[in-house]
């Protein structure tokens, strides 16, 4: 039979309570007409961080058919999500898509934003964790596979 190893409860209890009750920051949405800087913490990518910020920077999507249709796109792969997590498409406007990606196992949240500029044919993004500090590659992968998801045709 198993033992249970209690001793890792002072640890686990605080960060599972944590992910489950997190609030949203403040600092999502389009202020100053783009999306908001990842933190230092290296639980983010960002597709307007430096290109030489290895840690954070991750290339925008891009697109060839008109805005209208990519943004569709992305909203329906949204509703049917690869993998194990669960989305909540929490806001959109013509040019603005966010999400919550809702881990299986821990039900932590990641927030998930979407950028279509009005004159260019790409879609800036930033995938962030809302707690801890690493995510162990878990945004750059999921943002990696809607991309290969969103540039399908």
């Amino acid at each position: 039979m198993c033992a249970m190893r209690t001793d890792l409860l002072p640890f686990l209890l605080p960060l599972l309570l944590a992910a489950c009750g997190s609030a949203p920051p403040e600092n999502l949405g389009l202020g100053g007409g783009g999306l908001a800087p990842c933190p230092e913490t290296p639980n983010c990518v960002s597709s307007i961080a430096s290109q030489s910020d290895s840690v954070h920077y991750i290339a925008p999507f891009e697109y060839r058919d008109s805005h209208a249709d990519s943004r569709l796109r992305l909203i329906t792969l949204l509703k049917n999500p690869p993998g194990k997590e669960s989305v909540t498409i929490v806001e959109t406007d013509e040019n603005y898509i966010r999400a919550e990606f809702r881990t299986s196992f821990l039900r932590f949240t990641d927030d998930v934003e979407f950028y279509f500029p009005p004159d260019e044919k790409i879609v800036h993004l930033r995938s962030a964790s809302r707690v801890g500090r690493s995510d162990l590659g878990a945004n750059r992968r999921r943002i990696e596979e809607l991309r290969e998801l969103f540039t399908k045709r």
